[in-house]
């Protein structure tokens, strides 16, 4: 009898370490599977038991936290929603996080091994710390008055400090309420699929994530890459351009909106926008050297965030020369976000040198203190200090003298591009105001902000004046309110 009692026990051992080593493998080598598992519901209990941390322009929280009293405790809510949801995003209980709501996700929901108090604490107790904090660049004055400018029609605006990089507003209209999105049930669904469904897509991020042809604006870029290249040595020279400037191997000759471009000067074709001269100009560079220009202002950058990714930039990298003096001029398959362009005048203001745009300034933990700091740093040599100078000259010339008198600002040195681009089947559809600017007060030794704007909805009349005419005034609104900081 004992030995079948023994013979019992051992069963027992063995099935009891066997139980133990099973019950250590879910532990230590299965745990994280089982964590990221979309059935286990506790993970989604857990992420929404405190309070999310929040967003912060201007030193003033933009996000909050609400108690719903329901599994699912904490609900995200936003403070002038629409505002600032190109800068936010949004955080769902139902449909996740996006822009600063995503890239931030760690610091906001806790879970960021920075905010522990002691290295390894939240991997060791499997806990999280009180979410953190995200503070922003933007600056409310200039956020509302570039949304302001808008007024609701289809367009984008953004702002960055040419001297640091810092994005100073981040606007697209129309745009949404991200707060209809934040919790559960058929209200949510039903939000989201209105926005979805609207055809004026409010929940598309615009400025950074929508690009578009940006017509004479670019010719900014194609002036940086004739100087450097030395195709022009000087802009007051007549360029040799004819007019009218038949495509290279075409038969299809390009018209000019403007007047006396024939032979016209590199300074005179940025003034008044000879289409003519910068597709020439474009042509005698080069596509390598074209590339190679583009490359440097951020174009074909597939990798650019701000935290969130930022759309790509394009210039094609092969084409035929027809098809390079089209794209010198910011037609055919050229296409930008606002963002980049705002990177091609803040590079023209800040003397060549091109600062990486960045969009948080520090994160924090829940008291206050600084978890990390982001800071300035050189993106690209744009193009030589010398050329920026020429640059900037032209640029005040558009602005005193040219088709961006809208932009002008009492007592200050406004510089500017307009321009028109046109798109659609034999560009047929209504043109996309532009306009690219930079503004410097006679207090201060640099510039203080780059601007660009875009209106899809334009009354334009495919001449560059109508992104004077629709873009100008709203770039001169932000620019003044730079200034007033």
């Amino acid at each position: 009898m004992i030995r079948y009692i023994r013979r019992a026990a051992a069963l027992c051992l063995v099935l009891l370490v066997a139980l133990l080593l099973n019950a250590a493998r879910i532990q230590v080598f299965e745990a994280d599977s089982l964590d990221r598992n979309p059935a286990n519901r506790r993970l989604t209990i857990a992420r929404y038991d405190q309070p999310r941390g929040n967003i912060l322009v201007g030193g003033k929280s933009v996000t909050g936290s609400k108690n719903t009293g329901e599994q699912l405790t904490y609900e995200r809510t936003y403070r002038e929603g629409p505002l600032y949801a190109p800068v936010t995003g949004y955080a769902s209980q139902t449909y996740g996080t996006t822009l600063i709501e995503n890239a931030e996700d760690g610091i906001l929901s806790g879970t960021d091994s920075m905010l522990a108090p002691v290295p390894l604490w939240n991997e060791i107790t499997r806990g999280r710390q009180p979410g953190g904090k995200v503070v922003t660049t933007v600056k409310d004055s200039m956020q509302r008055a570039a949304y302001e400018g808008l007024g609701g029609r289809r367009g984008a605006v953004a702002a960055v400090e040419p001297s640091t990089g810092k994005i100073l507003a981040l606007v697209s209209t129309p745009s949404y309420d991200p707060g209809l999105l934040s919790g559960t049930g058929s209200s949510v669904t039903d939000a989201w699929a209105r926005l979805n469904a609207s055809k004026s897509q409010p929940m598309l991020n615009r400025a950074i994530r929508q690009t578009y042809p940006p017509g004479s604006t670019f010719k900014i870029v194609t002036a940086a890459a004739a100087l450097d290249a030395e195709v022009v040595t000087d802009p007051d020279t007549d360029t040799g351009t004819p007019s009218p400037y038949v495509l290279p191997g075409t038969s299809t000759t390009l018209p000019n909106e403007a007047r006396g471009c024939e032979q016209a000067s590199l300074a005179e074709a940025i003034r008044v926008s000879c289409n003519t001269v910068m597709a020439d100009l474009g042509v005698r560079v080069g596509l390598d050297g074209m590339v190679d220009a583009v490359r440097k202002f951020g174009f074909n950058d597939t990798g650019l965030k701000i935290p969130s990714g930022v759309a790509k930039s394009n210039f094609d990298t092969e084409m035929t020369k027809d098809q390079l003096a089209l794209s010198s001029i910011g037609q055919f398959d050229t296409t930008a976000t606002p963002l980049q362009m705002a990177m091609v005048a803040s590079a023209v203001a800040n003397g060549g040198d091109l600062k990486y745009p960045y969009l948080v300034d520090r994160t924090t933990t829940h008291s206050g203190s600084t978890v990390h700091q982001n800071g300035s740093h050189t993106y690209h040599r744009a193009m030589n200090p010398r050329t920026a100078t020429q640059l900037r000259e032209m640029m005040v010339d558009v602005v005193e003298n040219g088709t961006g008198s809208n932009a002008a600002i009492d007592g200050v040195t406004v510089g500017g591009k307009t321009g028109t681009a046109q798109h659609g089947i034999d560009n047929s559809g209504r043109p996309y105001a532009w306009f690219i600017s930079w503004a410097q007060s006679p207090r201060s030794g640099q510039p203080a902000v780059a601007v660009a704007v875009v209106v899809e909805d334009a009354a334009a009349n495919r001449a560059d004046i109508s992104g004077g005419g629709s873009a100008a005034p709203i770039a001169r609104s932000v620019m003044a309110a730079a200034l007033r900081d």
